[in-house]
């Protein structure tokens, strides 16, 4: 920790601008607002096309793209000690005092808090996501988030039930996980000026169109509300492998004119699509939290939701109607929900998610967080070896022999550059200049 009691914290992940989603929106805000409160914030992500390099974001965040291509969804090849050289370089060039990582899918975020630990230094982990226990993707996903977590001073989940399932999966106590909920910016997303008639019924989905997110749902639910609502309009925003079965959808029974597939929405617009409807309609099949439905609650639409993870922790219950992830079950959910319209005033609704969530109370909670985990003891390798061990008859000696190696690698990079002899980035303070700009300004524009 420097001086003051302010954190030197560096966020890694694979999720980052310019890609858009629930995990890189939380960095971003978390980022920004730890930033006010005067800690340095770093973030490193892979490289992003011809993004490589440094790059500095509104508030003075200083981002690296490390030169590292995505090998699949967006994640990076696993190669174990591969990261150690650039991820030693940066924790020593920034004088970094905590490693966040974010996302139990990000292999960047593995590599880095293991080489993180075997450096000495605290480690936080944010998971985002529920993973199930049965199928062998998350068999292999929970046996390397319980290698992660074996030696993690501190861990965050974004909900209670995700919570519950972190502790499932990795074994981790109970005592050590704190739940953050994530948050919206209320001044970013704001009601329509004027109150919208309800002579037409304007539904809004925006959502990466894919299974999990239960596309299929809306094929199976859509015509059938068209069919029970003639006043009722969708509007689609979103891309992705289902798009096509929507189009099919719309084309087989008619509905062109009353379902609008705007395709992929830029996370800039997605304020001025949303004031455009009544409702929105999320039908995931699984979600820790659901940003969006914080979005869409700031612009004053009442929101008809699945019955998934933590999603019956978002709302209030007169600002979310909740349905099981069956068609049938979710058209009633719908009707219900138009039958509340009348009651629904956006502006109120507006008024109450600015009390509800706010980024800087997510910050001043991580805070708290990072303070505990600064306080843990730091262990040498031999006594935290046993909690490796611990992870099973097999895997709890590999994943000792990959932390021996790591040992090992490390101390010969440090023979070959010595610590001293990497360069110490000074300190510049940017935000002084940016304290009076908007979200939406600067080099980021289109990232929010």
């Amino acid at each position: 920790m420097s001086q003051q009691g302010k954190h030197r914290i560096l966020m890694v992940s694979d999720f980052f601008y310019p890609n858009f989603g629930g995990v890189e929106n939380h960095i971003y805000y978390l980022s920004q607002c730890l930033l006010k409160l005067g800690h340095k914030v770093i973030v490193m992500t892979h490289a992003y096309g011809n993004r490589s390099g440094v790059r500095y974001m509104t508030g003075g965040l200083k981002v690296y793209y490390v030169p590292w291509k995505p090998f699949l969804m967006q994640n990076t090849l696993p190669t174990f000690y591969g990261t150690l050289p650039i991820i030693r370089t940066i924790l020593i060039r920034e004088r970094i005092s905590l490693v966040h990582g974010h996302q139990a899918f990000s292999t960047l975020c593995h590599e880095a808090l293991m080489h993180a630990r075997t450096m000495g230094y605290k480690v936080v982990f944010t998971d985002h996501s529920l993973y199930g226990f049965a199928d062998v993707g998350s068999i292999h996903m929970n046996k390397v988030l319980q290698f992660t977590l074996a030696d993690v001073s501190q861990a965050i989940c974004v909900s209670h039930t995700s919570k519950e399932n972190t502790v499932l999966r990795s074994g981790l106590p109970p005592e050590r996980v704190f739940v953050i909920p994530n948050a919206v910016d209320t001044a970013m997303f704001k009601p329509a000026p004027e109150r919208l008639g309800n002579h037409e019924i304007v539904i809004v989905v925006i959502s990466r169109l894919v299974y999990r997110k239960g596309a299929d749902l809306l094929v199976e639910v859509i015509p059938e509300v068209c069919r029970l609502h003639p006043n009722v309009r969708f509007i689609i925003g979103g891309d992705g492998p289902k798009r096509v079965r929507l189009e099919e959808m719309r084309e087989k029974h008619s509905l062109q004119d009353r379902v609008d597939m705007l395709g992929a929405v830029p996370h800039a617009k997605v304020q001025s699509v949303l004031v455009t409807g009544h409702i929105f309609l999320n039908s995931s099949l699984t979600e820790a939290f659901c940003i969006a439905i914080l979005e869409a609650a700031s612009c004053g639409l009442l929101t008809v939701s699945t019955r998934v993870g933590g999603v019956p922790e978002v709302l209030p219950d007169d600002m979310i109607v909740l349905a099981e992830p069956d068609p049938n079950d979710m058209v009633m959910a719908i009707t219900k929900a138009i039958d509340l319209l009348p009651q629904i005033d956006p502006e109120a609704m507006h008024n109450r998610m600015k009390k509800l969530y706010s980024w800087h109370d997510v910050a001043q909670r991580t805070e708290i967080v990072y303070d505990r985990a600064l306080k843990c003891s730091n262990q040498p390798l031999i006594e935290r070896l046993p909690r490796y061990l611990s992870c099973g008859a097999w895997a709890g000696k590999l994943f000792c022999l990959v932390m021996i190696i790591d040992f090992l690698l490390l101390r010969l990079l440090q023979l070959w550059q010595p610590d001293r002899d990497v360069e110490v980035v000074p300190d510049i303070n940017l935000t002084s200049h940016c304290r009076e700009e908007k979200w939406d300004s600067g080099a980021d524009e289109n990232y929010k």
